[in-house]
């Protein structure tokens, strides 16, 4: 069942540990569907947040991430990899989800690109797509662990040491 906007309107530190084994379902072109199993999530959490895209306020790359939650925010790195994010929150609160890592898939980059994601999936509404949407995993409890976030050396020592990284434990 795909998860409905209600679930992505709470704080991106609500919705980041749930997502985990959760199911990405992802329809390509050939009409084939394929499901991926979320294993890593990172949070990222409005102005004050040195490591969100938004800290530095609205510009036409994040001006999604201010959008009610339930819609994509890709947005491309190193020239070649998109970043699978969802946005969560409310309107005007700029707060992201990012898929770091899906079962057999480590990396955002690799997810990105496995996901075959492009800059049309910017501002879609991941609950009424019929590309890319979200279900609900198999009911049973999640384990999860935390860390500080990754890749994030230009965002204040505050910031990177923040526990935002979940990772679902086998």
């Amino acid at each position: 069942m795909k998860l409905d906007t209600d679930f992505y309107k709470r704080d991106v530190l609500d919705v980041a540990p749930v997502l985990l084994g959760k199911n990405i379902v992802r329809r390509f072109k050939d009409g084939r569907k394929e499901y991926y199993v979320i294993t890593e999530t990172e949070a990222y959490r409005g102005e004050e947040d040195s490591a969100c895209h938004a800290h530095k306020g609205r510009t036409p790359r994040t001006d999604v991430m201010y959008y009610e939650g339930g819609v994509i925010y890709v947005y491309l790195i190193y020239g070649k990899y998109w970043m699978l994010n969802v946005v969560t929150g409310s309107e005007n609160d700029p707060q992201a989800v990012l898929i770091r890592g899906v079962k057999e898939i480590n990396g955002p980059g690799r997810v990105g690109r496995q996901l075959a994601l492009d800059k049309t999936f910017y501002g879609e509404d991941i609950c009424a797509s019929e590309r890319l949407w979200i279900e609900d995993g198999p009911k049973c409890d999640i384990e999860f662990t935390t860390s500080s976030r990754i890749g994030i050396e230009y965002a204040s020592e505050e910031w990177r040491l923040k526990e935002w990284r979940y990772i679902l434990i086998d």
